[in-house]
């Protein structure tokens, strides 16, 4: 239907994340008509982003390197933390809403996605050998002490819901004390649409 060109870019958008084909090809029709000089700036944008943004070694938060060349992002960096909490979230939208209680003092944990209730192949998609190696592993990341208690803040989704019961499950044998966020927020909400407020009413109220 379209020129191979917009094609090629309609692909590209589709593969983005809740991105669906008639948006992917809104973007591109858009990004067809832009000047050459907005053109350049987006190239640019996307260029710096690729060479200046990494992800951390602890927690798979993305950060901006800096002239230290760290391997940490600002959070797991900071020695004003408290290191014997671990929040295991979804995405880094949810660590960011955590964040902006400025009640958890905690590291974090990303597991870059959830697991599907109906398909068991899904449980590769998600960093759960990785969380297992730091929490088995602490020395080597760092830490001078094992985790006390580990926050499961995954979404109240049904993927959600689903990849919380196993991270339990996986972690049960570590018997590390493990909570979860209470149970005042919505069924079905993300953590990244929920006011600061009510995440803190949940964090204080985790169990």
């Amino acid at each position: 239907m379209y020129p191979k060109s917009i094609q090629k870019v309609i692909d590209i958008f589709s593969q983005f994340p809740t991105v669906g084909s008639r948006t992917a090809t809104r973007f591109a029709f858009y990004l067809s008509k832009m000047s050459k000089q907005e053109t350049k700036e987006f190239l640019e944008a996307v260029i710096d982003l690729k060479k200046k943004i990494k992800l951390c070694f602890f927690c798979f938060n993305t950060f901006e390197i800096k002239e230290n060349n760290s391997n940490l992002c600002e959070i797991c960096s900071n020695l004003s933390r408290n290191k014997e909490f671990l929040c295991i979230v979804e995405k880094e939208n949810d660590l960011l809403s955590i964040e902006q209680t400025k009640k958890y003092r905690g590291l974090y944990f990303i597991l870059g996605g959830t697991l599907s209730p109906l398909r068991k192949e899904s449980v590769g998609k998600i960093k759960s050998k990785e969380l297992l190696d730091r929490l088995k592993n602490p020395k080597k990341y760092g830490l001078e002490s094992p985790f006390k208690e580990i926050i499961i803040a995954t979404n109240f989704t049904s993927q959600g819901e689903v990849t919380a019961l196993y991270l339990e499950k996986i972690i049960k044998p570590l018997k590390i004390k493990t909570t979860r966020l209470a149970k005042g927020l919505p069924t079905g909400s993300e953590l990244e649409y929920i006011d600061e407020e009510t995440i803190t009413s949940a964090l204080e109220g985790r169990k």
